[in-house]
């Protein structure tokens, strides 16, 4: 096995390492979208501390998303990488 095709070994796996992490932070994001929702319900009708709550939900679901962008992109420059070893063995 030459160093490319190792290379390219070493990127699958990061790939596939990144997708299981955006996956789970996914399935985060999604509960944390459900108890936004229910704060930014309950802040609607309530008082300073329900608003508050309801501010600090949606920054979590904010940092959530952020998170998975940044994932997909690194997940897209090793893929770009790995097309380009890809090519240089075909």
């Amino acid at each position: 096995m030459n160093r490319t095709e190792k290379r390219l070994f070493a990127l699958n796996d990061q790939i596939a390492a990144l997708r299981a992490e955006r996956e789970q932070v996914a399935a985060e994001l999604n509960m944390h979208e459900h108890i936004n929702d229910d704060a930014q319900r309950d802040a609607a009708l309530g008082d300073a501390a329900d608003r508050a709550e309801a501010y600090e939900t949606a920054a979590d679901v904010a940092r959530f998303r952020k998170h998975i962008r940044k994932l997909g992109e690194m997940e897209q420059k090793l893929e770009a990488r790995r097309t380009r070893l890809l090519d240089r063995l075909g």
